[in-house]
């Protein structure tokens, strides 16, 4: 497929897409202020998942998607979205959202370090550098001398490399299962198995309870499932029809920046000059390793993308 040009119409699908996932950060917190982090997280995955339906079903079928497929989806669902978000969200209470953001966000790297033995990709040296950046970066914001003064906590920080981890791996056996054309009906399986994986821990761990009747609960919730999740989705898969997704994954590193940006706004995050150059080093990785695609057999574009 030829790469279109961007336009002012995909240049702003574009910015509404990296507003909604930046802002997803903030709105776990706000969430969590009247729900337990597993709960929220069920219905995050719950909501996107009723919200992509809705758009799938107004998108004419193209080509067959068979029930090993939707085994298969909602198997990927169980590490894309259920327990990538268990871990992410019961960490949010602990990092501040821009610093969880920049670490969840070396997703990028983990997908090129899976992708030589999963795909069969060949990285180059472009990939290796931006890898290097990448964790580089994570060290200095993370400063883990400084745990308990001003570091961020060993336990939190690791939940969500761990949910970095499960995303990326996810995502490349999304790439390696799915061609391109069925990545948007594999993610809307993959959502629905990851909110009733959701559900059902949050009812083992017993913290499932009614809806609580706050606003801004609902305010938070209705943002990460229909903006965060299911309008985020439809721009993303319809913006792969015209552009390559290498194009558009190297400017992910757009999304840790607008989190923390919000996060400096709203919550009133402070960022030492250590970190600032951490978060410089992982903005670097990213689009080093999102700027040139994977040379690998199969090709396609990525899947399971949501944060």
């Amino acid at each position: 497929m030829p790469a279109a040009r961007w336009t002012v119409g995909s240049g702003l699908l574009f910015a509404l897409l990296v507003l909604a996932w930046g802002g997803n950060y903030l709105f776990v917190r706000v969430a969590e202020l009247s729900v337990a982090p597993l709960w929220a997280a069920a219905f995050r995955a719950g909501i996107g998942a009723l919200g992509l339906g809705v758009f799938l079903l107004a998108q004419p079928a193209t080509g067959t998607f068979s029930a090993a497929d939707r085994r298969d989806a909602m198997l990927l669902g169980l590490p894309n979205t259920g327990i990538f978000l268990a871990l992410w969200f019961v960490a949010a209470p602990y990092v501040a959202p821009g610093e969880a953001a920049v670490v969840i966000y070396t997703f990028p790297l983990w997908v090129a370090l899976f992708s030589p033995a999963i795909l069969g990709a060949r990285l180059a040296p472009t990939h290796w550098i931006g890898v290097v950046f990448g964790f580089t970066g994570v060290v200095l914001v993370s400063q883990p001398w400084l745990e308990g003064s001003g570091g961020l906590p060993v336990v939190p920080l690791l939940e969500l490399l761990a949910a970095a981890i499960l995303w990326a791996f996810a995502t490349v056996g999304f790439q390696r299962r799915f061609a391109p054309s069925a990545l948007a009906r594999a993610n809307g399986y993959q959502l629905l198995a990851g909110a009733l994986f959701l559900l059902a821990a949050s009812a083992v761990a017993g913290v499932a309870t009614r809806p609580p009747a706050e606003v801004s609960f609902w305010v938070a919730v209705l943002w990460l499932g229909l903006y965060g999740t299911a309008f985020a989705y439809g721009v993303w898969f319809f913006l792969l029809r015209t552009h390559h997704a290498s194009s558009l994954s190297a400017y992910s590193f757009l999304v840790p920046l607008t989190a923390l940006a919000l996060s400096v706004v709203f919550e009133g995050e402070s960022v030492n000059v250590p970190q600032a150059f951490g978060v410089l080093a992982v903005v670097v990785g990213i689009y080093l390793v999102g700027r040139h695609p994977l040379a690998h057999p199969r090709g396609g574009a990525s899947g399971g993308v949501a944060s």
